[in-house]
């Protein structure tokens, strides 16, 4: 059946302006991290992506090594381009990234603009798209110049391959020298994501008052800390959770700590008629920095659920006192 979307899409999702440009955001956006690629199912992404746009997701955030397989997200996505979004193309801003482990030699990975200019074109070429909206440096490259790798976004936008570009996970020092090369070259620079949510507040200890200070947006990735600030983890690992995977990253961060700060959480957000997750994507919204929460979603209720939190975006004085009491550290 040919996909129409909801003409009512706009109504209800505000949107956000990503810094000091023109661009904005949907408060909440869609992520393709996780459960959108090749081992995936694909109808189920499919009606993940079509309820995020007919609710007002405008935003689709992929990375070139998104999967599994790396590259699988954005093929899959360029063929739910075909079948549903090429009428709505001028009505979404899509994102990648380039700068994880991608192909095997010294080019396919970090940050040498060799491996930015091929990164891009392959994405693109996945996507079938003459365009990116933004495309990001995905991570701090330690042995290529920052000068390099600004050049090669500054090129990519020059050549028409991107509109905007951003970075992923910088420091606040380096984000500043990001800021202050890409200024002097004249290109849009407009946007950051690091990881933040309540159990990973790192952004607070000077990124954010950074890019507030320059003017750039700030997008959140893993706002429910991967899965954790959900309910499925107030008793342990649930069998069929992310951190229950044998080589799951998440694994380590279930420790006693984390899930007293949860359940603590968990009681906080039913005071507040919300479930921990839309208390966590709120909590994240709170600060007029942060231009939008990025989310993913294993299923349309799943979606459908963190969309709820924008129902309830404020926070009193005494609800952000107990949710700091709440995350406070244990007694040793």
């Amino acid at each position: 059946m040919t996909y129409a979307a909801d003409p009512m899409r706009y109504s209800s999702m505000p949107y956000r302006r990503v810094g000091h440009s023109g661009l904005e955001l949907p408060a909440i956006s869609l992520g393709l991290w996780q459960n959108f690629g090749g081992k995936d199912a694909f109808e189920t992404g499919r009606a993940i992506l079509r309820r995020a746009f007919d609710r007002g997701i405008t935003h689709f955030d992929l990375a070139n090594n998104y999967g599994p397989p790396p590259g699988s997200a954005e093929e899959n996505f360029g063929r739910w381009m075909v079948h549903d979004f090429k009428p709505y193309r001028d009505q979404l801003v899509v994102s990648s990234k380039a700068g994880y482990d991608m192909w095997a030699g010294p080019y396919g990975t970090f940050g040498s603009r060799k491996h930015m200019i091929a990164s891009c074109d392959q994405s693109l070429q996945r996507m079938g798209l003459d365009y990116l909206d933004i495309f990001y440096h995905h991570r701090p490259d330690p042995k290529t110049p920052l000068e390099e790798t600004m050049g090669a976004l500054d090129h990519i936008v020059r050549s028409g391959r991107a509109l905007y570009v951003g970075i992923s996970s910088y420091p606040p020092e380096l984000a500043r020298q990001a800021h202050a090369t890409l200024g002097a070259l004249g290109t849009p620079f407009v946007i950051h994501q690091p990881s933040y949510s309540m159990l990973n507040r790192v952004v607070e200890e000077g990124l954010l008052d950074t890019l507030g200070e320059l003017g750039v947006g700030c997008i959140a990735f893993s706002p429910l800390a991967q899965g954790l600030l959900t309910h499925r983890y107030l008793n342990g690992i649930p069998d069929d959770s992310r951190a229950a995977r044998q080589e799951s990253t998440v694994r380590a961060r279930v420790t006693e700590q984390n899930l007293v700060h949860i359940r603590r959480l968990h009681v906080i957000a039913q005071t507040r008629g919300q479930t921990l997750a839309q208390m966590a994507i709120a909590w994240v919204l709170r600060d007029t920095r942060v231009t939008s929460a990025l989310v993913g979603a294993r299923t349309v209720e799943q979606l459908d659920d963190s969309l709820e939190s924008l129902n309830k975006l404020d926070f009193d004085g005494e609800e952000l006192a107990a949710i700091e009491v709440a995350l406070a550290p244990l007694p040793v």
